[in-house]
């Protein structure tokens, strides 16, 4: 059954959207679901690299904020809350879809990984988000939601993710002590495990092209899902439907995580 308009249930709605790299990516998916259903949209781009890449993007959505974001910067992390401070006065919803990892590292398995690479992981992929929590939770006075992307590979043993199945693990994990201790000021917080996706990110890790090909056999819909799925389902999270669900992590992966 084909997906109608959605009605824009999230007009009025702010909302960043970090860990754009191209129209393929994750965080793209998100940010054209939510503009879809009426929401406002900020965009950052990771370096001046990507910023060709995103800017067209960003335009295309009516960013109305568009913005450097280099998770390892402080300054850059504080300018871009402050920007949302003073343009919009507040916040409802964040996607963090930003993860890395050095390729050495990550190709080598977890017994070889090097101690910066393990921390250079963690801050990056993991860590960002709770500083970016930090930050946004002030500017969410009446609420709003938190969400991060993770992957099967944090609960179960996937070879090629090595590393970061421990790294994303404890993402998994901030994003339950996160939904603990924000839930008293009424913010969601959310991690979404997406099935394999053909994404830049995702193109870094070993053998991805068996990863894909197993999804789409053993998944019970016998698809592989797209970055619309992952969109429209944060972008459910954020509304109302919602309005009672924290701190778990959903997959979207046409069924493949309960094939054993």
């Amino acid at each position: 059954m084909p997906i109608e308009q959605p009605r824009q249930i999230l007009r009025g709605a702010k909302a960043l959207i970090t860990g754009v790299a191209n129209e393929h990516s994750i965080a793209y998916g998100c940010a054209r679901a939510f503009h879809e259903l009426g929401a406002s949209v900020a965009l950052t781009y990771a370096n001046e690299k990507t910023r060709s890449y995103v800017e067209p993007l960003a335009k295309a959505l009516d960013a109305e904020i568009f913005m450097p974001f280099d998770v390892t910067d402080e300054q850059q992390l504080e300018a871009v809350f402050e920007q949302i401070r003073k343009r919009w006065g507040g916040l409802d919803i964040v996607v963090h879809a930003v993860a890395w990892a050095p390729k050495d590292d990550l190709h080598s398995g977890l017994l070889q990984t090097s101690r910066e690479g393990f921390l250079t992981a963690m801050d990056i992929s993991c860590h960002s988000f709770v500083r970016m929590a930090r930050l946004a939770a002030p500017l969410m006075k009446d609420g709003g939601t938190l969400l991060t992307m993770s992957y099967y590979g944090a609960n179960k043993v996937v070879p090629s993710y090595s590393m970061m199945g421990p790294v994303k693990a404890a993402l998994e994990a901030c994003t339950r002590y996160l939904a603990y201790e924000l839930g008293p000021r009424g913010i969601r917080v959310h991690a979404i495990s997406p099935g394999p996706l053909k994404t830049r990110a995702a193109s870094g890790l070993k053998d991805f092209d068996l990863l894909l090909n197993e999804a789409v056999e053993r998944a019970p819909l016998g698809e592989l899902v797209d970055i619309m799925d992952v969109g429209y389902t944060c972008a459910f999270l954020a509304t109302p439907y919602a309005r009672r669900v924290s701190g778990s992590t959903l997959y979207i992966d046409g069924g493949l995580n309960i094939v054993a």
